[in-house]
């Protein structure tokens, strides 16, 4: 009973965020305002060797981490057709960023260099991504289908 009732809390405390998020985002996708953000940031999807679809999915796990980042690369998988690849490459650089500011924070508490962290950090995800986006063969993220219609790994 006392798991049912944390794991309940669990899910509570990250609807409060999840939701209003997910509002926030169609309200901007109505009024335009994510494809003037997703345009400014598309250079930075490019240079990462991701295609501009990439771009939503990047930002936000960027800016609020993986659990988050998830729902929405999940969304755009579903929504707007984000490619397997993509998908790939923006896990791959959220692994090597994810939780950036709070795992930071810890460690300027106990008087390491954010900033060399923060920049550290970044670059090499960065360089994972775009050495991975340069030389993994495409046809590495072609999905299989198998003689019975089952989707194969790929």
């Amino acid at each position: 009973m006392k798991i049912a009732l944390g794991a309940m809390r669990s899910v509570k405390n990250l609807a409060v965020v999840v939701i209003p998020l997910m509002i926030l985002m169609q309200l901007a996708r109505d009024y335009r305002l994510m494809e003037r953000l997703l345009g400014a940031f598309a250079p930075v999807s490019r240079a990462l060797g991701m295609s501009k679809r990439a771009s939503l999915p990047l930002l936000v796990g960027l800016a609020f981490g993986l659990a988050y980042g998830a729902g929405v690369i999940i969304q755009a998988s579903e929504e707007e057709g984000l490619s397997l690849r993509d998908r790939f490459l923006v896990i791959l650089f959220l692994v090597g960023c994810h939780a950036v500011v709070e795992d930071t924070l810890v460690f300027v508490a106990v008087g390491a260099n954010g900033w060399l962290l923060i920049t550290a950090r970044i670059l090499a995800a960065s360089a994972i991504t775009v050495l991975c986006a340069r030389f993994l063969p495409r046809s590495a993220f072609r999905v299989k289908v198998d003689p019975h219609g089952d989707r194969c790994g790929g």
